[in-house]
């Protein structure tokens, strides 16, 4: 319920999340719904908001998450991106290099997927597949996809982590207009139920 009213407070029409928080977000729809009914429609229904890749692998093949430990972090070093990846499982049918693999079952393709080109895509597809390419060579090809996309965010992060005042005062505007935005919500809830 403090998921739902986090969500609620700030009326929001979308939320981004992930796959595995849908179960939550319907909570917070249902709670929508019964509170417009029994009192007056204040609270929109949020919808989901997904991106094309709703669950992204983690370095052990379960979805990429911080309680699992299996997560490759903002604020990871190249080095400690690269010792993540280089330590990925990968299909475990796929035992000795010149043994074909399976690309479908290998998590270190699912981040394929989200990180690396279309090109970059089809030639792991098919040196999985046909022994082409053994697994550290793939990972290499991801950790050069990973670092292109992530050297911009890299940079902006070792900036804003020298300006610590900017930081806390964008952190401060933020919160100072989620308090108003969430007050004046409150304010109409007390007066609607009759508070």
């Amino acid at each position: 319920l403090l998921q739902s009213a986090d969500i609620l407070v700030y009326k929001a029409d979308y939320v981004p999340v992930g796959i595995d928080q849908l179960p939550h977000l319907e909570l917070t729809r249902e709670v929508a719904r019964r509170f417009n009914f029994l009192y007056k429609p204040v609270f929109p229904e949020p919808e989901a908001l997904m991106t094309e890749f709703p669950k992204i692998p983690g370095t052990d093949g379960r979805k990429m998450s911080k309680s699992y430990n299996n997560a490759i972090y903002l604020s990871d070093t190249k080095d400690e991106v690269w010792e993540k990846l280089r330590t990925m499982v990968t299909d475990p049918k796929r035992i000795k290099r010149t043994d074909p693999g399976d690309p479908e079952i290998c998590p270190v393709f699912g981040l394929h997927r989200v990180y690396s080109s279309q090109e970059i895509i089809q030639q792991v597809d098919k040196g999985c597949r046909t022994a082409g390419i053994g697994c550290i060579e793939c990972k290499k090809w991801l950790n050069n996809a990973l670092k292109e996309k992530l050297d911009p965010v890299w940079e902006r992060r070792a900036n804003l982590a020298t300006n610590y005042s900017m930081v806390k005062g964008v952190i401060d505007a933020g919160a100072k207009r989620a308090h108003e935005a969430a007050s004046t919500v409150m304010e109409e809830v007390r007066e609607v139920i009759g508070l």
